[in-house]
C-alpha cells in the first residue's frame, strides 16, 4: 500500500526532488523512526507544559485490541540529481491508526419476541471505523501529509466496508478540528467529558451500605447485553473487551441486603438501586508524563505526595506523580439505576481508585456523555479533566440504518459506551 505526491519544505529538499510515501507501517525497521516523531509531536511550545505518550516500544498497541487495525506510515523520500536519480535520503514524517468495529448507532422496536411479551428495544448496528494517533512531524506540516494520511486510511476504512468513520480530539485543538471539519468533511458529533481523578498515596473509603462484587467475564457479557445494547457506542464483541487480559474485572454494586443468586435472577429482579462499572489497565498498554513543569510546581507535587503518605488519616487531596511516568485505568461501562444510583456509582469509583492504588498507577479517568448524571457526580479534578470532540464522517451512502437513518443527524442520547481498547 503506498501513495506518493510531491510538496514542498521540509528535510532539505527542493519540492522537484521530493516524494511523499504512504504506505503501511513496518515494525521491523519503522518502530523507532516513529517513535523519533511521536515525541517531536509531544513536546510542547514555548517550554509550556506538554502531556508525553510512552507507547512502550509497541506503536499499535492502541489499536492492537481492535477486531481489525492498520497502521501508515508517511515517508518523505528525497531524490539526488544526476543521471542515475539515486535515493540519497529518506525519513518517515508522519503516522497514522485506525480501526473498525461494530457498535450501536440507535435502537428500534422488536415485534417478534414470545407470544404476550410486549415489544422490546433491540439495538441497530453499523460498522464504525476510528481514526486515532495521526501525527505529522512539525517540520513537515502544511504539505498536506495529515490530509494524505487520512484519505488513504479512509479508502481501507470503505474497502472493509466501514460505513461511517469518525475521529475523537481535545475540543480545543483547532488546527485537528479544522483538518478534519473543514478539509475532510467531518462534522461535530458528540462532546463527551473526560473525567480524571489522581490516585491519592490514602485508600478512598467506601460506603459500608454497599456490597461491591466481581461477575466472571459470561456474567459481565450477559448483564451489559441486555441492559446496555441499545447504548450509542456499545461494542457488538463486548466478549472480546471483557475476556481481554487487560480488564482487569467487571464491578457490580448492590445494596448490602441483597443476595445475589446468580445474573438471571438479578436481570429478572433486580434490587431497587444497582450500578455496574468495568476496569481497563492502561499501565500495561502505555504510560503517560507531563514535561515542561517548574522546579516550583515539581516541588510543590512532591511536598503533597510525601505528607499524604506520612498523614494517610488526614486524607489530603495530593498530586499525582505526573512529572514522571505515570499509568492510569480506565473507567467504562458504567451504568445502573435507581434512586441512589449515583451513589453506588461513587462507591465503585472509590473502589476503583483503590484498586488503581494497588496497581500503583498515577490515575483513573473515565468517559461520560454530556447528557449523562455522572458528569456531575463521578469525582474528578477540573484541572485534569476535559472535554472531548467527536466528529463524525459518513462513507457511504448506499448503506441502510434501519429505523435509524442518517446517524450525523441523531440527537446525542443520555450516555454513551465508551470503548476502553481505543482510550
Amino acid at each position: 500500500m503506498a501513495d506518493e505526491g510531491g510538496g514542498g519544505g521540509g528535510g532539505g529538499c527542493t519540492a522537484a526532488e521530493m516524494v511523499v510515501v504512504i504506505r503501511e507501517f513496518n515494525p521491523k525497521t519503522d518502530s523507532e523512526r516513529v517513535e523519533q516523531v511521536e515525541r517531536s509531536c509531544e513536546v510542547g511550545p514555548n517550554s509550556e507544559l506538554s502531556l508525553y505518550t510512552d507507547l512502550l516500544g509497541d506503536p499499535i498497541c492502541r489499536v492492537r485490541n481492535s477486531p481489525a487495525y492498520l497502521m501508515l506510515v508517511a515517508e518523505l523520500v528525497c531524490i539526488g540529481g544526476g543521471d542515475t536519480a539515486a535515493v540519497e535520503t529518506s525519513e518517515i514524517v508522519g503516522m497514522i491508526r485506525g480501526c473498525i468495529k461494530t457498535v450501536t448507532c440507535g435502537k428500534k422496536i422488536s415485534r417478534s419476541g414470545k407470544s404476550g411479551e410486549p415489544p422490546r428495544p433491540v439495538p441497530v448496528f453499523t460498522k464504525l471505523a476510528y481514526i486515532l494517533g495521526l501525527r505529522v512531524s512539525p517540520d513537515h506540516r502544511r504539505m498536506r501529509i495529515g490530509l494524505k494520511l487520512v484519505g488513504r486510511m479512509e479508502e481501507w476504512f470503505r474497502d472493509n466496508g466501514a460505513e461511517y468513520s469518525y475521529i475523537a480530539t481535545d475540543d480545543e485543538n483547532q488546527p485537528s478540528v479544522s483538518l478534519f471539519t473543514e478539509k475532510c468533511g467531518y462534522s461535530k458529533f458528540r462532546n463527551p467529558s473526560v473525567l480524571v481523578h489522581p490516585v491519592f498515596a490514602h485508600r478512598i473509603p467506601v460506603s459500608n451500605r454497599v456490597n461491591i462484587m466481581k461477575l466472571t467475564p459470561a456474567d459481565a457479557e450477559s448483564l451489559y447485553r441486555r441492559r446496555f445494547a441499545t447504548t450509542e457506542f456499545f461494542p457488538r464483541d463486548i466478549d472480546s473487551v471483557l475476556n481481554n487480559q487487560l480488564n482487569l474485572g467487571t464491578f457490580l454494586a448492590l445494596p448490602k441486603s441483597y443476595i445475589w443468586a446468580g445474573p438471571d435472577k438479578f436481570l429478572s429482579g433486580p434490587p431497587e438501586t444497582w450500578a455496574v462499572m468495568s476496569v481497563w489497565n492502561c499501565k500495561d498498554v502505555f504510560k503517560l508524563e507531563v514535561k515542561g513543569a517548574s522546579k516550583l510546581r515539581k516541588g510543590f507535587a512532591k511536598t503533597t505526595q510525601i505528607l499524604d503518605r506520612v498523614f494517610p488519616f488526614l486524607r489530603l487531596p495530593s498530586l499525582p506523580k505526573i512529572f514522571s511516568p505515570f499509568g492510569l485505568h480506565m473507567l467504562y461501562g458504567f451504568g445502573g439505576e435507581g434512586p441512589l444510583y449515583t451513589r453506588f456509582a461513587k462507591a465503585l469509583f472509590g473502589f476503583a481508585h483503590n484498586l488503581a492504588k494497588d496497581y500503583k498507577c498515577g490515575v483513573v479517568a473515565t468517559e461520560v456523555s454530556s447528557e449523562d448524571p455522572l458528569k456531575l457526580a463521578i469525582p474528578h479534578w477540573k484541572v485534569l479533566s476535559f472535554t472531548d470532540l467527536w466528529c463524525i464522517k459518513r462513507l457511504g451512502e448506499d448503506y441502510s440504518d434501519g429505523s435509524v437513518g442518517d446517524w450525523r443527524k441523531s440527537q446525542p442520547g443520555l450516555s454513551i459506551f465508551v470503548d476502553p481498547r481505543e482510550f
